[in-house]
């Protein structure tokens, strides 16, 4: 349900709209009678509304505030450029009862939409693939629609799916046409690609099937992709629409698959130009977001954002190229730069969000350069590649407040008092900020802010610790081997606590120096107050031996209370271990959906409280929580350059300046790194922290290698 200002659409009960100065208002508040008259659980749906503004003709409009300037650009009335589109629809045996026969009624709406210039075909895949029209795409003419119209209906679900022959024949079909001679070459082409599962037939791998896909479009035509439900490789589908022109679209389990077909095919299926190109004055301009476009949909809106490099200019020169049905488009203007400033101003005082306004234009910068780093990381070939587009994505998300795939919001429940009322919020709440994170599925699915001051390893595995009070953050290695045990936390004498993490090796990656990498692939933390507890934590499960023997999944999002042991997992994300109320552990979950060969799923461990542990808590990261360091640089001796060591008790150790990343990727600190298993920098060698077993207790000495 909603409302349109350019059409008919009945209003839903109790909706009032009333227009004020560039305010239009809408409210909607049913009673509980009325809601029970909607629908029989009491809920609507979606609240729809549907507007457009007035707009001038030509280069479209531009609104310039505080240095950033916006550029909107969505051109009517122009012709309609005819389409080649290929249907490439999944008929295996999970698409049996709704899904099939919604999509069935999607497809018939969408043939009668069809334009008479239009060329199409339909492929239908499950372990089989069948193509409607072998030799090719045909006319949109009645009798053909009439003749697809019965291929529609004959569809059955049965078989696996073999999503990477289907791309390659659909593919082949259209680039079949494209070369033939009676092609209209300023037509649109595309694939319109639908699924509900993952690829079970033919390859299976995703990164082949990304790579057959790219080799087969050539960069000659577009493929729009669509999920339906909850067992879909939506990476996959993301991935395969960004490196090919398209947009991906997901459809819920429980969803009107046949409504939002057809709306997802309105939005793709009225091609006005192709191939659009916007530039601004060479050298006024950086930081511009997205300004090239393989095609512009009727109804759809362009919007560019970007810095300006001289904020006194005069003009900006803005310069439209584009194709549409018959001819080449060129647009062209100088853009008055302080005019477009006094008007964009006028209109946020104007407003009734004037503080929210102020800085709209650098806020749409902000969003809309979060949206090109989110497509450009899925698209990134490389590791390198894609942790700078993570690390740029989530640093603007963070500063401009955006709630994105890299970002997670924290939320703390206020506390209810004995008389109903709210107690009052604290101060400083804890956990109300953004914190780095990765889609789910990813390596890294949620990251948790390491705690200041305390000492952390990930990674392969990699230690960082921060010593506030001198200002000073410290990094090293232990490039243990696969099956060490290496003690991290040794306070068994004192507050009882002790934490052991077992090694597992992966192959390096290629071009690597490394031999070999390793992982935690095992964390265990042992309490032995009041009585022996364990908690045992992999990628996959979680292990808890305390009143009662307990096996948690990681895939579940649970809490246990177990006496002085307490676990709460964040399904995929993260293990944290609080113990006695004034010691917390956060064990990071890494998970690879597709792992490559130098992969493993592996663990993180990070101290966030730290109170319960006792000054004499040892291991290789316990024995800096006390610590303190101090820098020194050493004077330069002829023909080389200054160095630096690092004042460890009465130890000099030597250290050079690195970059090393934290929360598993999403953030880059400056350390100095200690080299060689951080000699000199631990007490004794890496060697004394080697554990006989995962439940060893032995307390690592400071410089002798004895045991309690």
């Amino acid at each position: 349900p909603g409302w349109s200002r350019s059409g008919p659409t009945k209003l839903p009960v109790t909706t009032v709209i009333t227009n004020e100065k560039n305010v239009c208002r809408i409210t909607f508040s049913p009673n509980i009678v009325q809601q029970a008259k909607i629908t029989t659980s009491g809920v609507l749906g979606d609240f729809v509304i549907r507007y457009d503004v007035q707009r001038d003709m030509g280069i479209g409009d531009i609104q310039v505030l505080n240095g950033h300037f916006v550029h909107y650009f969505a051109p009517k009335d122009l012709p309609v450029v005819p389409k080649n589109v290929v249907f490439v629809i999944d008929t295996s045996g999970s698409m049996t009862g709704t899904k099939i026969k919604q999509t069935q009624e999607a497809l018939f709406t969408i043939l009668r939409d069809l334009r008479y210039e239009d060329h199409f075909n339909f492929i239908s895949f499950s372990n089989k693939i069948k193509v409607w029209k072998p030799d090719g795409l045909v006319q949109a003419t009645a009798d053909n629609v009439s003749d697809a119209k019965r291929f529609i209906l004959r569809l059955t679900a049965n078989g696996g799916t073999n999503i990477d022959g289907a791309i390659q024949t659909g593919s082949s079909l259209l680039r079949d046409y494209l070369s033939g001679p009676s092609t209209n070459p300023n037509s649109v082409s595309l694939i319109i690609f639908l699924t509900d599962g993952q690829p079970t037939v033919g390859e299976k791998q995703a990164p082949v099937i990304l790579g057959n896909t790219r080799s087969a479009v050539q960069e000659k035509f577009c493929i729009f992709t669509i999920g339906i439900g909850n067992d879909v490789d939506y990476r996959l589908l993301e991935r395969m629409a960004l490196e090919n022109c398209g947009m991906m679209r997901r459809i819920g389990e429980e969803a009107n698959a046949s409504a939002m077909l057809k709306g997802f095919y309105d939005e793709i299926g009225t091609p006005l130009l192709s191939d659009i190109r916007i530039n601004y004055t060479e050298d006024s301009v950086q930081y511009v977001t997205q300004h090239l476009f393989t095609n512009y949909f009727n109804g759809s809106e362009i919007v560019i954002a970007g810095k300006l490099t001289d904020r006194t200019a005069e003009s900006l020169h803005v310069q439209v190229t584009a194709s549409n049905n018959d001819k080449s488009i060129i647009l062209e203007t100088d853009v008055p730069l302080r005019h477009r400033q006094i008007e964009t101003e006028k209109r946020v005082l104007g407003s009734a969000l004037t503080t929210i306004a102020e800085d709209f234009v650098e806020r749409l910068w902000g969003f809309l350069s979060v949206k090109d780093g989110l497509k450009s990381r899925l698209r990134s070939q490389t590791s390198r590649e894609r942790d700078g587009h993570v690390r740029q994505t989530t640093n603007l998300s963070v500063t401009y407040h955006f709630l994105t795939p890299l970002t997670k919001l924290e939320v703390e429940k206020p506390e209810v008092l004995a008389d109903g009322s709210m107690a009052p919020a604290p101060t400083n709440p804890p956990g109300a900020e953004e914190v780095a994170n990765e889609l789910p599925g990813d390596a890294d699915d949620d990251k948790l802010k390491q705690s200041e001051g305390k000492p952390s390893t990930d990674g392969d595995p990699h230690f960082v610790v921060e010593f506030p009070l001198s200002k000073l953050t410290v990094c090293f290695n232990i490039n243990g081997e696969p099956g060490h045990v290496l003690r991290l936390v040794s306070d068994h004498k004192y507050s009882g606590v002790t934490v052991n993490g077992k090694l597992i090796g992966a192959p390096a990656p290629a071009g690597s120096h490394k031999q070999q990498r390793t992982y935690f692939s095992t964390i265990i933390i042992v309490v032995d107050r009041p009585k022996r507890a364990y908690i045992e934590v992999t990628p996959k499960r979680v292990i808890l031996d305390g009143r009662d023997r307990m096996v948690l999944p990681c895939q579940s999002t649970v809490a246990v209370d177990s006496g002085e042991l307490s676990v709460a997992i964040v399904g995929r994300s993260n293990v944290t271990v609080t113990v006695g109320g004034n010691i917390a552990f956060v064990i990071l979950l890494h998970q690879y959906k597709n792992p490559a060969p130098y992969q493993r799923d592996h663990l993180g461990f990070y101290i966030g409280n730290s109170k319960g542990l006792s000054h004499n808590c040892h291991g290789l990261i316990g024995q800096f929580l006390y610590e303190e360091v101090g820098l020194v640089e050493l004077p330069a001796q002829e023909g080389a350059k200054a160095s630096q060591v690092l004042k460890v008790k009465e130890r000099s150790v030597p250290v050079v300046k690195k970059s090393r990343r934290i929360y598993s990727g999403a953030q880059n600190v400056d350390c100095w790194f200690a080299r060689n298993n951080a000699a000199k920098l631990i007490d004794g060698q890496y060697e004394d922290y080697l554990a006989s077993h995962m439940f060893d207790t032995g307390e690592t000495p400071r410089g002798n290698k004895t045991s309690i």
